[in-house]
């Protein structure tokens, strides 16, 4: 029922817009003109924009900030291949070496994951 009364008032809209012509567009227009132009809803409109700037501004950046931490960790997670990571063939630490030791450069595969 939600459509056909949509599809009813576009073809009552389009019929009296249509007899209406283009001496009342221009009318409206006008009023609108005037309306939009005047006093108080321009002090309003800046009314408006004052809040938008100083108590929207805020949360929108801290959403966005949201948003940007959590697409990165995603693509981070999804740029670890499960061939990339450490694998069980990788050399066994001997019991001499340290755990916080480097390995030699290419062996790193955490390093080669991470690379673009």
């Amino acid at each position: 029922m939600g459509k056909l009364g949509f599809f009813a008032g576009m073809a009552a809209g389009y019929v009296l817009g249509a007899r209406a012509g283009k001496q009342r567009y221009a009318q409206i227009k006008t009023v609108s003109g005037k309306v939009w132009n005047s006093q108080p809803v321009q002090k309003q409109v800046a009314s408006a924009k004052e809040a938008a700037r100083t108590k929207a501004a805020p949360v929108v950046a801290d959403l966005v900030g949201d948003a940007a931490k959590t697409t990165a960790a995603r693509l981070r997670a999804q740029r670890t291949v499960a061939s990339e990571t450490i694998s069980s063939t990788a050399a066994t630490p001997t019991p001499e070496a340290d755990a916080w030791s480097t390995p030699p450069a290419g062996d790193d595969p955490w390093a080669a994951a991470s690379r673009p």
